[in-house]
């Protein structure tokens, strides 16, 4: 939708047939639409970490913004505030892993592209909610990029990292549109200098140290 009071007015009308637990205006207000003992249903058809159907699992917060198709930009201070208090509360009131705060294009790569690469992850990661990999190493940086098509022990070794951080992936096969399409998503939530799927240096080691941390084998800064 183009402006809050439209995605609102859409998510409160049963004939839509969505909705979420919650919204945040650009101004900082918050918007609680469904209680969180209820399931809404703002995830579709999504995966994560083995499970299917992650409306059944999940709190939704819609954060307002133009999105990709009607004038992306960056998140207004108020706003993110806003939702650092939110997802705090939540996290006080539900025993929500960090590996499991997580995106609507991290659950659904080929449907959705929401928060996008201008999301303040790190923000959030500094607040306690949620992971941040950090800044890879120069020598990590200037590793050679794996493009798509391109296939052998790198391409299986990546596929192995995004399927145990929770990514839907088959465990074989070339780098093709399907990776790249989960590769992008998730660039735009851990390694936002880039979004178009290409798996370079700075990206495989944002996706290892992610996974570390999601695992308890590193911890963060």
């Amino acid at each position: 939708m183009q402006t809050g009071e439209a995605a609102i007015a859409r998510l409160r009308d049963p004939a839509a047939k969505v909705s979420s637990h919650y919204v945040v205006e650009e101004d900082g207000r918050v918007f609680a639409l469904v209680p969180e003992a209820r399931r809404a249903w703002h995830a579709g058809l999504s995966w994560w970490r083995g499970h299917l159907s992650l409306n059944d699992r999940s709190i939704g917060i819609e954060i307002v913004n133009p999105g990709h198709e009607w004038g992306y930009r960056d998140f207004p201070p108020a706003q993110i505030e806003a939702v650092i208090a939110l997802c705090g509360g939540i996290l006080g009131r539900h025993p929500i892993p960090a590996r499991n705060v997580v995106a609507h294009s991290d659950i659904a790569p080929e449907r959705k592209d929401d928060p996008g690469e201008r999301f303040p992850w790190e923000r959030l990661a500094e607040a306690g909610i949620g992971l941040w990999p950090g800044q890879a190493p120069e020598e990590a940086r200037a590793l050679p990029p794996i493009m798509i098509g391109e296939d052998g022990p790198g391409v299986r070794a990546l596929r192995q990292t995004l399927r145990r951080i929770g990514y839907r992936v088959v465990p074989e096969g070339a780098h093709d549109r399907t990776l790249a399409v989960t590769v992008t998503a998730f660039q735009r939530h851990w390694a936002q200098h880039r979004t178009d799927g290409v798996a370079d240096g700075e990206t495989r080691w944002r996706a290892g140290r992610v996974l570390g941390l999601a695992e308890g084998r590193v911890r963060g800064a």
